[in-house]
């Protein structure tokens, strides 16, 4: 089978294509033949060496998919040949054939190209788990969602929209901002032209909000830590800017506010099916019904996976985007 390797860490580059061995599956795994997969900035990070995959998985980059099953495991349920699937990966995405525990993969609503599951899984599975398994946002509450136009972010507006939440969003310029509103977004925030913190003060009355769902990390500690209310909860799923950062520990006691730090690469099976579970519960019957939309910014073929990569270093994306296999 072809896949998307490197040699060596670097910029996008050094990805090429390559023919490798097929996975070998076992009694519990799914074979599938992928025709899609979602380009994510841990891809980034493992090209440059700083991101391993988890022992025993997939050296290949690709943490989603979309595809048919090819051959299903004796001990696996529910799966045929050529069920249309979608799902996470610890590793693997980005080859023709991947391999998958049977309980990590999702029907792929009928409706749905190969190119927008692919969009789906690291996008919605991670906006929900956060938000609310992790965050416990509810209806009437108010949320900042940093990178409001990224994969995630689209997903986490529309997620948080819909459960009733006052939404508020930041992204790097004023037409991902409106695209952030046209998503459901209730403000939409420019960092790069306003303070995000003063702008969400005076938004609320000086209030805040209850959940701030973050991908930057220490850059926008204290700003975060400002715009939060008490009992507010700080969900950190990334660290574009920067992983150390000095804390006030006193605003954390006295205004009784919870740090979360989630990241599911790693996450041992169990809690893995969970999470699949969850989203095949709670958040698939929305997007088959039309309720909730997958954002695509653009679709890629195989060999220009390095334009790929750099689009998304860039910062050029609204929405997802995909590697078409």
């Amino acid at each position: 089978m072809r896949a998307i390797v490197f040699d060596q860490p670097g910029g996008p580059e050094v990805l090429r294509v390559a023919n490798v061995p097929d996975p070998i599956p076992g009694p519990e795994d799914l074979l599938i033949r992928n025709f899609a997969a979602g380009v994510n900035r841990a891809d980034l990070l493992q090209r440059r060496g700083r991101y391993p995959p988890p022992p025993g998985e997939s050296e290949i980059m690709g943490l989603e998919f979309a595809g048919e099953v090819l051959q299903a495991g004796p001990k696996t349920a529910g799966f045929k040949t050529g069920d249309r699937v979608c799902g996470l990966l610890a590793g693997g995405g980005y080859a023709e054939k991947l391999k998958v525990h049977h309980r990590l993969a999702v029907p792929i609503p009928d409706h749905f190209s190969f190119e927008a599951a692919a969009s789906v899984p690291e996008a919605f599975f991670t906006a929900y788990e956060n938000l609310f398994t992790e965050g416990g946002l509810g209806a009437g509450e108010a949320v900042l969602i940093h990178a409001g136009a990224s994969g995630v972010g689209t997903a986490a507006i529309q997620l948080a929209k819909r459960a009733g939440a006052r939404v508020i969003a930041t992204a790097g310029s004023e037409e991902k901002a409106q695209r952030c509103r046209a998503l459901g977004a209730d403000h939409a925030i420019n960092y790069r032209a306003e303070d995000f913190a003063c702008r969400i003060l005076e938004l609320t009355g000086s209030a805040g909000v209850d959940v701030v769902l973050d991908f930057i990390g220490a850059s926008i500690w204290d700003r975060n830590i400002e715009v939060l209310k008490p009992r507010g909860r700080l969900l950190v799923v990334g660290l574009l800017g920067g992983a150390k950062a000095s804390v006030d520990l006193s605003k954390l006691l006295f205004r009784r506010l919870r740090v979360i730090g989630t990241a599911m690469r790693g996450l041992p099976l169990e809690e893995k099916i969970a999470i699949t579970d969850r989203f095949r519960e709670r958040v698939l019957p929305d997007l088959a019904a039309g309720r909730l939309q997958p954002v695509i910014d653009r679709v890629f073929l195989m060999e220009e996976a390095p334009a790929a990569h750099e689009r998304m270093e860039n910062n050029l994306n609204t929405g997802k985007i995909i590697l078409r296999l």
